[in-house]
């Protein structure tokens, strides 16, 4: 799963996700890419299965890149332990998507394969999506998955 190697501090505060992706919004890469429509944490576990569903139909072809990186440590305090006492141990790592941010793309298989393996990825993340295409043209055109 994906981790920093090296962090510049161990734990970090919570944060919040405020207004839309100031970056990574468009395609780079791949012809087809999976855009978040939501801010929400993304944990390494869930881009990792998303990962998989995706490489899986496409049995292989084509490519695939990871747009995102859990670089949030997220801590947590077992259960049933008083308050107090200090925080608790980093539990996983995650990473912070805002609205608008290309999470994963993807490139070298037909129009049909792409869409159901993003609709696949998708239904792997905790957060809405949306199938984002570029055309010959440099049009790029949008659909709910």
């Amino acid at each position: 799963m994906l981790q920093p190697k090296k962090t510049k501090y161990r734990k970090a505060f919570k944060g919040r996700i405020h207004g839309s992706s100031k970056g990574g919004f468009s395609l780079n890469f791949g012809s087809y890419g999976l855009k978040a429509m939501e801010p929400e944490r993304i944990t390494a576990r869930q881009i990792e299965a998303c990962r998989r569903a995706v490489t899986r139909h496409m049995k292989r072809q084509g490519r695939v890149w990871i747009r995102i990186f859990p670089d949030l440590p997220v801590t947590g305090k077992p259960a049933e332990v008083r308050m107090g006492k200090g925080k608790g141990a980093i539990d996983h790592w995650a990473a912070r998507v805002a609205p608008g941010r290309i999470m994963f793309e993807i490139d070298g298989v037909s129009d049909e394969i792409a869409r159901e393996a993003l609709r696949l990825g998708a239904a792997k993340l905790p957060i809405r999506t949306k199938v984002v295409t570029r055309l010959d043209a440099g049009i790029v055109t949008e659909q709910v998955a």
